[in-house]
């Protein structure tokens, strides 16, 4: 059992409600196509919910709208999944729709253990691990 049957009708439920961006990125993360990297969509972690995670590295892939511009409630989120371990990415959809082999670029260095200190610019946060490299 994969678990909690609530869980995984939210976690269907936020697949369906992809935007976009969120299906273009989905389209080359998908069956192992970045790099041999396995992702899948709408993990949860804790009480949230990853867009896109690599489990194998503990990375988690968000692609945000403008709505989620300092937002106090993505700060917390992020802080948990730091605390459980997992990294996060976050990507504005404009970049992943007009940028993608960037966008694609920066995930690999992600999951590479190239990019692993906190960033955070104008079109990325990342989060870094909290317990060193991946």
């Amino acid at each position: 059992m994969r678990g909690p049957k609530k869980v995984i009708e939210r976690a269907r439920s936020l697949r369906k409600q992809d935007n976009d961006a969120e299906h273009k990125l989905w389209s080359e993360l998908r069956g192992r196509r970045l790099n041999g990297y396995k992702f899948i969509r709408q993990f949860p972690i804790g009480p949230y919910y990853g867009d896109f995670v690599c489990r194998e590295r503990k990375l988690v892939v968000e692609v945000d709208g403008s709505q989620h511009a300092e937002s106090e409630y993505d700060r917390r989120r992020d802080a948990f999944m730091k605390h459980e371990g997992y990294a996060v990415i976050r990507f504005w959809n404009v970049d992943v729709l007009g940028k993608s082999n960037a966008v694609l670029e920066t995930i690999v260095a992600a999951l590479d253990g190239r990019l692993h200190e906190e960033t955070v610019a104008s079109d990325l946060i990342f989060t870094g691990y909290s317990r060193g490299k991946p």
